[in-house]
């Protein structure tokens, strides 16, 4: 019964509300980084004159984009933090294979990233190859497979720092039942830690 009541609990705190409470406060003044709903695709928009915070634009409300494009944005250094998408061309679906090749390669990390946070909030990751209009046959285990691989280095290696500070955030709010302030100190003290105020 415990069991069925945390899980119960844990659900209830899966809104887009509490995901963009935990990265606001965690990134939103030490970053001036925001996390925003938005429409059909999603977006990384860098601050500029009339907006200044940057955005991290996730995709039509899902709580799953939100962490994927949390997980890009963690993995993005300070230069590419400050170029529009990070600087990458997206090529949209209808890959062909040599393009979806590409495509996998460079997901395979932000994806790895996005299990680690989905699992920590008491979710299950399903990974994506997003190439539905395509007519190139994917090999969805496989790419799965390089997936949690690069998750399992992650883990065993260290998360990069922001990562780690989400995280952290997300283990103690979820898979703790701590309060929304207590998990967002949490995320600043593991920032504090890794020193990335001056280093990053």
């Amino acid at each position: 019964m415990t069991n069925e009541v945390n899980v119960s609990s844990t659900q209830e705190r899966w809104t887009l509300d509490d995901i963009t409470a935990l990265f606001d406060g965690v990134f939103g003044q030490r970053y001036q980084t925001r996390l925003i709903r938005g429409g059909d695709e999603p977006l990384y928009r860098p601050a500029t004159s009339e907006i200044p915070y940057h955005q991290v634009i996730f995709a039509r409300g899902y709580y799953a984009s939100a962490l994927h494009e949390i997980s890009h944005w963690c993995i993005a250094g300070e230069k590419r933090r400050h170029l529009e998408d990070y600087g990458y061309w997206y090529c949209p679906d209808g890959r062909d294979a040599e393009q979806q090749k590409a495509f996998e390669k460079a997901e395979i990390a932000p994806q790895a990233l996005e299990s680690i946070f989905t699992k920590a909030c008491g979710r299950q990751f399903h990974v994506s190859v997003d190439n539905l209009g395509g007519d190139v046959e994917v090999d969805i285990e496989a790419f799965a497979a390089r997936v949690e691989a690069r998750a399992q280095r992650y883990l065993e290696e260290g998360l990069p720092a922001r990562a780690s500070a989400f995280k952290e955030a997300l283990e103690l709010f979820y898979g703790h039942q701590e309060t929304l302030n207590q998990a967002v100190t949490q995320g600043w003290a593991v920032l504090d830690q890794a020193n990335l105020v001056i280093s990053d």
